[in-house]
Formats: C-alpha cells, structure tokens, sequence
C-alpha cells in the first residue's frame, strides 16, 4: 500500500518522486513509457511503473493502493491524461493534486495558435525549413505539410519505437533528431543552423522545459517561432507548494542545507565557483536586493531580505526549500551580516549552515590600485559610527567601506575641516560593474566630487603618529585666561577615571578642553561631550578640538545639569565646576547610568565638604579621596626653585551602591 501515488511526467514530478524517496514515504510513481520510468530512481519506499493508463484503469490503481493523494505531475499539454487522473480521483474519492510548472510570458516575435492544426495550417503558407520540437505524438499532422519531407526535422526522444514511428510517417535519418533533452541556447543555435531552418515550432513547456533556451536561440539564429500554446488554465500546485503540503501532511523534520555565502564586489566574473555551484544548487537565494539582483540568471525563488529574524521566519514558513543559499555582499568574514545569521540559525537543529567566503570589495579595489593591504587599518563608515579620524591619524594606510547619500564627500570635507591635506585618498565605487570608478587626490580635490552612495576608500598618510601616551605638556593647549586642569591633576584625574577606546564621557565644567582632549584622544572610538558656560572657554574648546582633531569631541555650551538633559547615556563624568550644582548633577547622571564611574575635582573647602557630603547620601560606592599637591621648579638665578601649585581634592566614586 502506498500513501502517495505520483502521475511522474515532468522534471517536477521526478522531483516529488526524489523528495518522497528521500524522506521514505511509501509512494508509487508511474510514467507513460519505460524511457520516463528509468529516469526515476526506483528504491527504497519508492516504487516505480510504467505504461500508459485509461480512467478505468487508474480508478482500479487506486482502490487497491488507497493512496492518501494522487499527485498529478503530467505535462502541462497532457490535458487529456490529468482529466482522467482527476475524474478517477474524484470517483475513488481520493485528494487530487495538480502539480503546474509555471507559465513564462511568450515574445511578442512568436506566433501564437491554440493547437498543432493551427501550426500546419500557418506554415502551409510559409516557405523555409522548419524545426519541429514539439515530440514524437503529434508529429503525423506535420505529415500533411507540402514537401514536409524536405521541408520538417523532427527533433525526438532517442527510443526505437519513436525513431520507427518517424520512419513510417516518411522522416528520413536526415530529418529525424534522437536526442534526449535539456537543450542549452548554443545547442538550440547549431541545429537551427545546421539546418538552415526559418523556423522552429514549440510549446510553451516552461523553465524546466527549455523554453527560455529555445526562444532565445530563434532569436540569435534569426528564425521564427510558431508557439502552440497551452490548452487551459488551470488551477493547482507549483513544485514547492507540492512539498510543502507534503512536509505539512505527513509532519516530516525536514534537513535544511544553509549556505551563508559572500558574492564578492557583485559582478559575475568575482563570483567563486564555491557560490556558483551553491547557486546552481540552492532551492531559494536570499539577500539584500543588489545581492538578488547580481544572481537573477540562476532563475530560482528570490527572497529580497538582509534581516537575520525575517530571514528565518520565512525560512520556516517555507519547510519545502532544503538547499538555502543566503547571500552576502563581498566578503562573509568582514563588516557582514553573516555572524547575526548563524546565530539565529545555530538555535535550530534543522539548519546546517556552512560559510563560503567571496572576494573582499576591499581586496579586490587595492589590486586595481596596486596597493598591498596587509599594513592597512580597516574600519567601516557604512552604517554605525567610528571615529575614523583616530584611525587615519595613527595608520599609514588605512582601508575603509563607506555608505550613504553623499558621504563620501562628507569625509573629505570632515578631512579639510581639519588641514589633513596631506592625506592622499583613493575611492572607489561600483566596483567590478561596468560603471566603476576609481579616483585618486587629496580630501580638498574630492570633496567636490560626487560618488556613487556605497564606496571603499583607502586613506595613506605619509606621517602617520604614534600612539597616544598620557601627559600632554600643559604648553601645547590654547589657553588665554581661560582656567586649566594642569598637567599633573589632569594626569592623575584620567587614571582614576579608567577610561576604556569606547567610553562615553561628560567633561562637566569644560574650561579650555585639556581634560577633553585627552579624554577624547584616549576613548579614540566612543564620544566626549564637553559642558561649559564660559563663552570665551566655548571658543577655545572649539579651537583646540580643530588643532587636535577630534572629531568625536562634541562642545555643549550651557550650565549642567540642564545642558545634560538630552545627552546619550554616559558611562564616565568628570566635573571639573558644577556652578553651585553638585547635588543636581550628581542626581542627574546617577539617573542616566546607576553604575556611572565619576571623578570629581575641587580646590575649595567648601565644595570639598559639600562632594562630601553628597557621595555619602547618593547611590555611590565609598569614594576614594586623595589630595594632590605639586611643585614645579623655576629657574632663579643658578638656582631652581619649587613653585607650589594649589592643592586639589581628586574624589572617585562608582555608582551602583545599595541604598
């Protein structure tokens, strides 16, 4: 007894058949002719037999079988057999399943008719040789054209009752073709050529069915098309619906094979054989749309998608797709949605997931430059921040993928904000497209250029600095009258506060921007904001964040806690003057962040005992208080002597304490 019979005429009803056979479920797959049946693999569940039915016949298969469903896979010209299979179903009260290979839009160069009369009755009034594919049945009606013998090659299935039955109809060798299919376009071409044919007659048999192929080569060889089209509409399954009721039906845990694949700069000639031949394989693609869009010639289910959640919820609305190619742009192990992807898959015993790598977009522009890259430093602009500036200043190459409407002229622009016209940039855009664009010059040159919105560029730097090491010479700050943090406070302040390369800072009573700069050029990839109400300090803070170009610096002008109120959340603050406010604005960043880490430094007695005093009743740790006093010597005479500096309360305290 099988649960499922399979009418198996088509390329898609040989898929079903495999399907079934592989998830062993008892099946019977019958074929009209011995050909179709050894083209099945027979085995296992899988039963196969072959020989043509009447409706009787089939109503009698079925009441000794007691199938479930009767899968009808027949070809889409077989009109006759899939009535018969559904009037016997109907009969036998069995669930009826017509599997339809998709129709495909006809060129508007054919000509259309309704039936094989149609096509002889057309070409009676033609002259020219004609390619007749369209099988072995219906070949007899072509018999009837004048001069057929010489005019008409019959391109058939390579059996020996067909190549009889040609002979008998008058098809000499030379005009009878035994060749089994698929064809590609450049087969398509030769015969047409070889026969010096003028025109080719088809059906519209559908992608599986070579019609893309045969259309094509008419048009390259210059020949007419008479297509017959398909009988009626119909109603039914495509071959993934089919699976999909199967897999419903019958519960099945369903293997699925994900390939997480990079596509490389997006041109078919960076493509590896890896991703190909996954390609070629795969039951579905899915990616961003410039990724779908550079894989459309494989002509299966697309799916336009980069989120990793959507992703997998249509992968398991979909349990009929068991070969998954998801596609990603350049490279998988750079910038890449591929983590997110096998992280959500990874909690799914269902998905195996392999990675295949692509060209980088990054490798592959440094070779049309002639740059080596493994000196480089590597960043992305492209949809999350950096402080590429930190990364351009310290590196002599620096190699960076950028994104968005007009972003890469604002990166030049950012450069000579900045006097960085010593930098030489190269950028480039659609690369390995047929549009791509290579440029070379300083930020100045490019700023007034437009490029395309997604870019690599490569930043040189012929005088790259060292690393920042604490202890900036007090000299080196523009300063006027403005009040400063010194040197050895400054110092002392910073390695209190443990600064990590993404902190995000709050310098409250910003003074000139000695603290700020050193913050910022310490947390090289997070933000400092810099609070002051001192216009004249405002104006010094902006001069000294243009001479050490931290760009992640940004000034506030206004008296805290107020100016506080729509800033990001803090990890670290220092306060350096809080205008009377301490109490407020210690309220206020423990309101932010509950475990902020503050430094806090003072000069008076009385804001001494008020941070204090404060520390004690808010949510903090004890702090740690140290008093530093330093001298520094002056030159007089021969001599040297020590000039005292004022000695400064440097309070330190985490948040996060139990009330």
């Amino acid at each position: 007894m099988n649960k499922v019979i399979v009418f198996a005429g088509t390329t898609e009803g040989r898929e079903i058949c495999s399907f079934l056979k592989k998830y062993e479920i008892a099946s019977l797959a019958c074929t009209a002719t011995e050909y179709g049946k050894c083209r099945i693999e027979e085995g296992g569940a899988l039963t196969v037999r072959s020989g043509r039915l009447t409706e009787e016949e089939m109503e009698q298969l079925f009441g000794e079988e007691q199938p479930e469903m009767v899968i009808d896979a027949t070809h889409p010209y077989a009109d006759l057999v899939s009535e018969n299979i559904r009037s016997a179903c109907e009969k036998a009260g069995k669930t009826y399943l017509r599997l339809l290979r998709p129709s495909l839009a006809a060129d508007p160069s054919c000509v259309m008719v309704d039936t094989t009369e149609e096509a002889v009755s057309y070409l009676a009034g033609t002259e020219g040789k004609i390619l007749v594919t369209t099988g072995s049945k219906e070949l007899a009606k072509f018999a009837e054209l004048p001069d057929y013998k010489n005019r008409v090659y019959a391109r058939v299935l390579p059996l020996p009752g067909v190549i009889a039955s040609c002979a008998e109809l008058g098809f000499d060798a030379a005009h009878t073709i035994g060749m089994q299919g698929p064809f590609s376009m450049d087969m398509n071409v030769a015969m047409l050529q070889s026969f010096h044919a003028e025109w080719m007659v088809t059906k519209e048999s559908g992608r599986n069915g070579g019609f893309e192929e045969k259309i094509e080569a008419a048009k390259k060889a210059g020949v007419r098309v008479v297509l017959i089209g398909r009988p009626k509409e119909e109603e039914g399954l495509s071959e993934d619906e089919v699976k999909r009721y199967l897999v419903e039906k019958f519960d099945l845990s369903v293997k699925r094979d994900v390939v997480i694949a990079g596509i490389g700069p997006g041109a078919e000639a960076q493509m590896t054989l890896a991703l190909v031949d996954a390609c070629e394989q795969a039951d579905v693609l899915i990616g961003a749309g410039r990724m779908t869009k550079a894989v459309e010639k494989y002509q299966k289910p697309m799916l336009a998608e980069y989120s990793p959640e959507k992703i997998y919820e249509y992968l398991k609305a979909h349990p009929e797709y068991e070969k998954i190619v998801l596609l990603q742009s350049g490279d998988v192990g750079f910038y890449s949605g591929a983590k997110k992807l096998q992280a959500v898959l990874a909690e799914d015993a269902d998905f195996s997931v392999r990675v295949e790598p692509g060209i980088s977009s990054l490798v592959y522009f440094c070779a049309k430059i002639g740059v080596s890259w493994e000196d480089a430093a590597f960043v992305s602009l492209h949809g999350q921040h950096c402080n590429f500036l930190e990364t351009v200043r310290r590196n002599r190459k620096t190699l960076a993928i950028a994104g968005g409407k007009g972003s890469v002229r604002e990166i030049c622009q950012t450069l000579s904000s900045y006097g960085w016209e010593q930098i030489v940039l190269h950028v480039g855009t659609d690369l390995s497209y047929p549009e791509e664009q290579i440029v070379t010059g300083t930020p100045f040159e490019l700023a007034k250029m437009e490029f395309a919105p997604l870019a690599v560029l490569l930043f040189e730097n012929p005088n790259p600095e060292p690393e920042f090491t604490a202890g900036m010479a007090d000299e080196v700050f523009l300063r006027d009258k403005v009040p400063m943090t010194k040197r050895e406070v400054r110092n002392a302040s910073l390695s209190h506060l443990q600064l990590s390369s993404n902190s995000v800072v709050y310098d409250i009573g910003s003074g000139t921007g000695s603290v700020s700069i050193e913050m910022a050029l310490r947390a090289a990839q997070g933000k400092v904001y810099a609070i002051e109400k001192n216009p004249a300090a405002v104006a010094l803070l902006q001069e000294n964040k243009k001479k050490f170009a931290v760009d992640h610096l940004e000034i506030i002008e206004g008296t805290a806690p107020e100016a506080l109120e729509a800033l990001p959340v803090p990890t670290h603050a220092f306060i350096g003057g809080s205008a009377g406010n301490l109490k407020e604005i210690l309220e206020l960043l423990l309101r932010k962040n509950p475990n902020i880490r503050v430094v806090l430094n003072t000069v008076t007695v009385e804001t001494l005992a008020e941070a204090a005093s404060c520390f004690k009743k808010l949510a903090f740790e004890e702090p740690e208080i140290v008093c530093l006093q330093a001298s520094n010597a002056k030159k007089a005479g021969r001599s040297h002597l020590m000039i005292a500096q004022n000695p400064v309360y440097i309070f330190t305290a985490q948040g996060g304490a139990k009330e």
